[in-house]
């Protein structure tokens, strides 16, 4: 009876094991098949294959670097629409792994998380990073590790912003910015080696969050003052 049992338990986990590689085959499938309209609506190139390229080409940027096993897939290629201007950008899926230990056994994790990356056509670009100001912000600024304050007590309340050239962030921050960046669902923004990213690298997003980002970017980028872009342009 005991094996009986034993060999029914088994069996269902065997079932549900089968049912759950199913399910997600299903669900990846679906995705791709999503991504592949918006790749159409926007006139891009999907490609689905695994690029493990990215921890080199990209690795300014700590989410393309963590843990082991690491690939871009789902990769979404075009154009954003600046103004008048067409700049080269990418966005889509990224993976990597990582274990832990209780002493006795390992447990891999595999962690998803989705991107956006856009090249910034501009020489010599200052690095820039904006996102919304977390708990350990505050500690840190109270212990004397503060960010870029601006002249709104309500944005620099809101927002962390660091940069290795002030005078840009100050150039980029503008009220109007400011405006922009308290009004809407602002996404993660860092800028560095010519390119800029939008992730969180913790979560991924659905296709109409993917063109939600490219919008929010182009909107982003319209703002910079014509002056510091005219002052970027020529250097």
């Amino acid at each position: 009876m005991d094996s009986f049992f034993a060999i029914l338990i088994f069996v269902v986990v065997v079932i549900l094991v089968v049912l759950g590689g199913i399910y997600n085959y299903q669900q990846q499938q679906k995705r791709r098949s999503d991504l592949y309209a918006l790749a159409q609506q926007l006139g891009w190139q999907l490609v689905v294959a695994e690029n493990y390229d990215y921890d080199v080409q990209f690795s300014q940027f700590g989410e393309f670097c963590r843990g082991d096993k690491r690939y871009a897939y789902n990769t979404l290629a075009g154009d954003l629409k600046v103004g008048e201007q067409a700049w080269p950008t990418r966005m889509g899926d990224y993976h990597y792994q990582t274990t832990s230990s209780n002493g006795k056994q390992t447990t891999t994790h595999n962690h998803y998380f989705s991107y956006c990356l856009i090249k910034v056509p501009y020489p010599s670009l200052p690095d820039l990073r904006i996102r919304r100001e977390g708990f350990f912000d505050s500690i840190a600024g109270a212990l004397g590790f503060d960010d870029i304050d601006f002249e709104s007590a309500e944005f620099s309340k809101r927002f962390h912003v660091k940069s290795s050239d002030k005078r840009f962030a100050y150039g980029v921050v503008c009220p109007a910015m400011m405006e922009f960046l308290l009004a809407e669902q602002s996404p993660t923004l860092e800028i560095e080696d010519g390119w800029c990213c939008l992730s969180t690298g913790q979560e991924t997003w659905s296709p109409a969050e993917f063109q939600q980002r490219l919008d929010w970017a182009s909107k982003f980028f319209v703002l910079w003052p014509k002056h510091l872009v005219a002052a970027l342009a020529s250097r």
